[in-house]
């Protein structure tokens, strides 16, 4: 296996896919410690898989002694993080209680124009700044730290506990305090937050342990409150999956439990299959909503133990395509070839007739509810 060409592409697709999280909605979100966030979470990684530290140093090209300073450098700073331009900007306004354009671009002369106008333009469309005027005596100011805190904590409110809940049900069962370190919140919040999932019925505390745990997770579609946890739980399943496919090796036992399949299909618009292609989403969706809430049914009636629970993860998601206009335009000007194959679907695996890299899940059997949508 060319582990080097498969590790660099799915980087160069993850980065696309942080790129766009980061822009979302116009706002830039901070991105100046991914890299050592990066270098430090796989030296960890490296180190809970058993491999000497030694060992890791040479696979980030270091020396022993030059990558321990490293990873010590940034275990103790991982709470501090670099100033970005954005933030700078912030920083700037809130001491001069607002600036005319002109002075802010003055002020910022040695930072790229496009970036400071693209930042000033976030910080009003996401409302913690607001701007008068126009031109270069256009007035920027933030808006009042109660607007900008009730802000904050509307999308606290809205991600955090979606973003607990998953991580109990999934990890659980947990202690608060891991909890409150692990998403950087003061104990006293973190228990707050999970009183409020335990009245709701979404997680449970043992009595005797004080820990959290939980049998069920759902998030409907559409669901803003839980958008983010169904991303990263979606995202989490195909990577254990494929991470988990990766360690057992083709010829293991678990080889049809474990896997994936990723098919491509080109249609037109009044393809006579376009309708059943664009489908696939909702009708294989159903399905397996189906069994899940009969699997759950059974699951409630008859709870299984803890030490006897199988977890088995699904995953499932289509995207569409459409073709960009200059290029449709380009095609148009072509001659077709009059020798030339229809379009057919494609699929990742080299058997059509299969189309598997063993059924999509884990090497554990469904035991409770655990259900997000995305």
């Amino acid at each position: 296996m060319n582990t080097k060409l498969l590790v660099d592409s799915i980087v160069r697709q993850t980065t696309v896919l942080i790129a766009q999280l980061c822009t979302a909605a116009g706002v830039r979100a901070p991105l100046a410690q991914i890299a050592d966030q990066v270098f430090l979470g796989l030296s960890r990684e490296l180190e809970a898989q058993g491999v000497g530290r030694k060992v890791a140093a040479d696979m980030f090209g270091l020396a022993l002694r030059s990558y321990q300073k490293k990873v010590q450098r940034l275990t103790e700073s991982e709470t501090q993080r670099d100033k970005t331009l954005w933030e700078a900007i912030i920083d700037y306004l809130r001491e001069q209680g607002g600036a005319p354009r002109r002075r802010i671009f003055e002020r910022f002369q040695r930072d790229d124009e496009s970036a400071v106008a693209a930042i000033l333009n976030d910080l009003v469309s996401s409302g913690l700044a607001y701007s008068t005027g126009r031109g270069g005596s256009a007035v920027f100011g933030l808006t009042s730290a109660v607007d900008r805190e009730r802000m904050a904590d509307e999308d606290q409110g809205a991600t955090l506990p979606a973003m607990l809940w998953l991580v109990v049900y999934r990890e659980g069962p947990l202690a608060a305090a891991a909890l409150a370190e692990r998403f950087g919140l003061d104990l006293p919040a973190a228990l707050v937050l999970l009183g409020e999932l335990e009245r709701d019925g979404r997680v449970q505390r043992d009595a005797d342990t004080g820990l959290y745990r939980s049998g069920t997770m759902t998030i409907a579609v559409g669901d803003r409150a839980g958008w983010e946890a169904a991303v990263l739980d979606h995202f989490a399943g195909v990577a254990k999956a494929i991470a988990a496919k990766v360690r057992l090796g083709p010829q293991s036992e678990l080889a049809e439990w474990i896997g994936g399949a990723t098919l491509s299909f080109d249609v037109h618009p009044g393809h006579p299959l376009e309708a059943e292609v664009y489908a696939l989403l909702k009708n294989v969706r159903a399905s397996v909503n189906d069994l899940w809430h009969r699997l759950a049914a059974h699951n409630r009636a008859h709870p299984i133990l803890d030490g006897e629970k199988i977890k088995v993860t699904f995953y499932l998601g289509q995207n569409v395509e459409r073709p960009d206009p200059a290029d449709t335009a380009r095609s148009s000007d072509a001659e077709p070839s009059s020798d030339a194959e229809p379009s057919s679907d494609h699929a990742s695996d080299s058997d059509p007739g299969d189309n598997d890299t063993g059924d999509v899940g884990t090497d554990r059997v469904a035991d409770t509810e655990g259900e997000h949508q995305s």
